[in-house]
C-alpha cells in the first residue's frame, strides 16, 4: 500500500502506472474495461450482457460491473494484480486476471489516520478513518473520503468548466469475535459521484471515403459553424446538451471465517448495487446534431461464498461453492437535433431539417443473470522444494435478456420500419437512423474448467513455476440496437462462449534480505470465439455490439522490479 500512496494512486484507474500489463480504459463509469495482458473485455461497449475478464474483488465480494474501478480507494490496505484465468481458488470464473482490494480492518486497540491534499486545479482529498473495541469481543472502523477538482475543459456554452471531480466514500464495518477461532464482520459502504461530465476538446478530423461534399469541413462551412478552438491545449469546447456523470454504488456483507476441523471455513454474503444516470452530448460539438443521449442504469446483485481452506505437512486444498445473482435495468433515450438532417441525410432532405428533428428513440431493457459454481485446488508438496497444484472449477450460468426500442417522429408518430425509399423517403431516412427493435435472447450452458501449476525452489527467495490453464468465459447477449436483417428482424443477439488456453512459465525472486523483488514471466494465451466488438456502418446502429472473432492470442514477457 506504501507503493501505492507514495506514486499518488487512489483509484484502479491509475493503478496502470505501476501494475505492469494492466491497462484500464474508462469514458464514463459505465462505459469502463479492465484489461490483463491486453485481454478482458473490449472497450467501447456499453451492452451489460458480458462477462467482465478481469474481476474486481473488495474483501472477497465480487463487483459485477467495472463502475467500481473508477471510484477512490477507501481505507485500502493491500490491492493485488493476478494475472492469468481465475477461478479455481475463489470467486467467479474469470479469464485476464483479477484485481483483489482489500480494506483495513476493525482493530481492537485504538487507530486513527487522516491525509488532507492539496493541489492545482482547486483539488482538495481528504481521507480519515477511526478504528477501536466496542466491548472485548466487538469492534468498529469507519472510514471516509472525499475527492474534488475543478474541471479541466471549459464549455463557453454553458459558461462551466467540465469533466470535474466531486467523489464521496464511506465504509463502516463492525466486528464480532466471541472466541479465538471465530470471527463474523458486517461491513456497509456507499459511494457517489456528482460531477459536470463528460466532454471532450476538438484534436483534428481526418479524411474519409465519403465525398468531399460529405467530409465534416464541407458540413460544418455550410451550417456557418467553427468550433471554438482547434488547439486542443486551449482546453475550450462548445457542447450544447446537459452533461451528467450522476453514479452510485454501495452495498453490505457479512463474512464469516471458523476455525474447524483442522482448516477455516469462510462464508461470504453481499449485496451489491450500482445506480447511474449519465447525460451525454453525443456529437460533441455545439451543433444541435443529436440533442438528448442518456442511458440511466440500475443494478442489484447477490452473492454467496463458501469456502475450506486446509493446510496440513504434505497437502494444502481449497473447496467451494459460490452462487451469483445479478438483474440491471437500463431506460435509454436517444433524440436528433435540428442540424441531424445535414449531417446524416443526402439530396434535398439534407436541406429539410423536418426530416430528424425531433426523432427519438426510447429503449427499455433488462438483463437477468444467474452464475453459480463449484471449485476446488489441491497443493500437493512433494518435497520442501517441489509443489504441484492443480485446479479444477464446474460452471453453471444462465442469462436472459429484453430490448425494446419505441422510435417517434418530430410529431410524436411512432414510426414502423423498413419503410419504402420510393414511396416515403422521409420514413426511409428516418428508419435508417433509428429503427424500432425487439429482442429476448436467453440461453444456459455448463462449463468445466482447470488448471495445473508446478513450482520449485531453486533456492532461498527464488521459485520457478509453470502453469496452463484451460478456462472459459461464458456466452453474451447483445442488449443494444443490432444490425438487421430485409424484414428487420435483429441478427447476433447470442454471443459463443470463448474457450481459452493458457500458458505462462517464470520466476519470482527476493534478495537483499527481501527489501528487493524481481519477477519475470512469458506467458501466451490462445482463445477461440474471442467476444469482440463490432462497429457496423448501418446507421441505426448507433454503436457498437458484441460478436465472435474466430481467434485471438496475446502473448509476450513481462518483468517487474521493486
Amino acid at each position: 500500500m506504501n507503493q501505492i500512496e507514495n506514486t499518488g494512486n487512489f483509484s484502479i484507474l491509475r493503478m496502470q502506472q505501476i501494475a505492469p500489463t494492466l491497462q484500464v480504459y474508462s469514458s464514463n463509469p459505465r462505459n469502463t474495461a479492465v484489461n490483463i495482458r491486453g485481454l478482458g473485455v473490449p472497450f467501447g461497449l456499453t451492452s451489460d450482457g458480458f462477462e467482465q475478464g478481469v474481476g474486481i474483488y473488495v474483501d472477497d465480494v465480487y463487483n459485477a460491473r467495472v463502475a467500481a474501478a473508477v471510484f477512490d480507494f477507501l481505507d485500502v490496505k493491500q490491492v493485488e494484480v493476478l494475472r492469468g484465468p481465475q477461478g479455481t481458488l475463489y470467486g467467479k470464473n474469470t479469464t485476464a486476471g483479477a484485481i483483489n482490494i482489500t480494506t483495513n480492518q476493525p482493530t481492537f486497540d485504538f487507530q486513527g489516520k487522516a491525509e488532507v491534499t492539496v493541489g492545482n486545479l482547486a483539488f482538495k482529498q481528504a481521507k480519515a478513518a477511526l478504528s477501536g473495541p466496542l466491548s472485548e469481543k466487538i469492534a468498529a472502523r469507519i472510514a471516509v473520503a472525499t475527492t474534488s477538482r475543478r474541471g479541466t475543459i471549459y464549455n463557453v456554452t454553458s459558461q462551466q468548466w467540465i469533466n470535474a471531480q466531486d467523489n464521496l466514500g464511506l465504509r463502516a464495518q463492525l466486528l464480532f469475535q466471541p472466541t479465538e477461532g471465530l470471527s463474523i464482520t458486517l461491513s456497509g459502504d456507499y459511494s457517489k459521484q456528482d460531477a459536470e461530465c463528460c466532454g471532450t476538446v476538438f484534436v483534428r478530423v481526418g479524411t474519409t471515403q465519403r465525398a468531399l461534399a460529405r467530409q465534416y469541413e464541407a458540413l460544418a462551412a455550410a451550417q456557418n459553424y467553427q468550433v471554438v478552438s482547434r488547439n486542443p491545449f486551449d482546453r475550450l469546447t462548445d457542447i450544447d446538451a446537459n452533461l451528467n456523470a450522476g453514479n452510485k454504488i454501495g452495498g453490505v456483507s457479512a463474512k464469516l471465517k471458523w476455525d474447524v476441523g483442522g482448516g477455516t471455513l469462510t462464508s461470504v454474503t453481499a449485496w451489491r448495487f450500482w445506480d447511474w444516470k449519465p447525460e451525454n452530448d453525443r456529437d460533441f460539438t455545439g451543433l444541435p446534431i443529436v440533442s438528448r443521449s442518456q442511458n440511466p442504469s440500475q443494478q442489484d446483485q447477490y452473492s454467496q461464498e463458501f469456502r475450506y481452506s486446509y493446510s496440513g505437512k504434505k497437502v494444502d486444498f481449497v473447496l467451494g461453492l459460490f452462487g451469483f445473482k445479478q438483474r440491471i435495468d437500463t431506460q435509454g433515450l436517444e433524440q436528433q437535433g435540428a442540424a441531424s438532417s445535414r449531417w446524416n441525410l443526402t439530396g434535398a432532405l439534407a436541406n429539410d431539417p423536418s426530416v430528424l428533428n425531433g426523432l427519438t428513440a426510447r429503449n427499455t431493457q433488462w438483463l437477468k443473470a444467474t452464475s453459480a459454481a463449484l471449485f476446488g485446488q489441491l497443493s500437493w508438496k512433494v518435497t520442501d522444494e517441489l509443489t504441484i497444484q492443480p485446479g479444477a472449477r464446474l460452471n453453471y450460468d444462465k442469462k436472459s435478456g429484453f430490448y425494446r426500442r419505441v422510435v417517434t417522429t418530430g410529431t410524436g408518430a411512432l414510426l414502423s420500419c423498413p419503410q419504402p425509399a420510393a414511396t416515403n423517403p422521409v420514413g426511409a431516412a428516418q428508419c435508417g437512423v433509428f429503427s424500432p427493435q425487439t429482442s429476448a435472447p436467453s440461453d444456459s450452458a455448463w462449463n468445466f474448467t482447470y488448471d495445473f501449476n508446478v513450482n520449485y525452489k531453486l533456492a532461498p527467495g527464488i521459485l520457478a513455476y509453470a502453469t496452463y490453464a484451460k478456462s472459459f468465459k461464458t456466452f453474451g447477449i447483445n442488449q443494444n440496437g443490432l444490425p438487421t436483417d430485409a424484414a428487420g428482424n435483429p441478427l447476433q443477439s447470442d454471443i459463443k462462449p470463448e474457450s481459452v488456453n493458457s500458458f505462462e512459465v517464470g520466476l519470482k525472486t527476493q534478495f537483499w534480505d527481501r527489501k528487493a523483488t524481481f519477477n519475470v514471466a512469458a506467458f501466451r494465451t490462445d482463445i477461440k470465439n474471442y467476444q469482440a466488438t463490432v462497429t457496423n456502418g448501418q446507421l441505426g446502429v448507433l454503436r457498437g455490439y458484441l460478436a465472435n472473432a474466430g481467434k485471438v492470442r496475446s502473448q509476450g514477457i513481462e518483468t517487474d522490479f521493486s
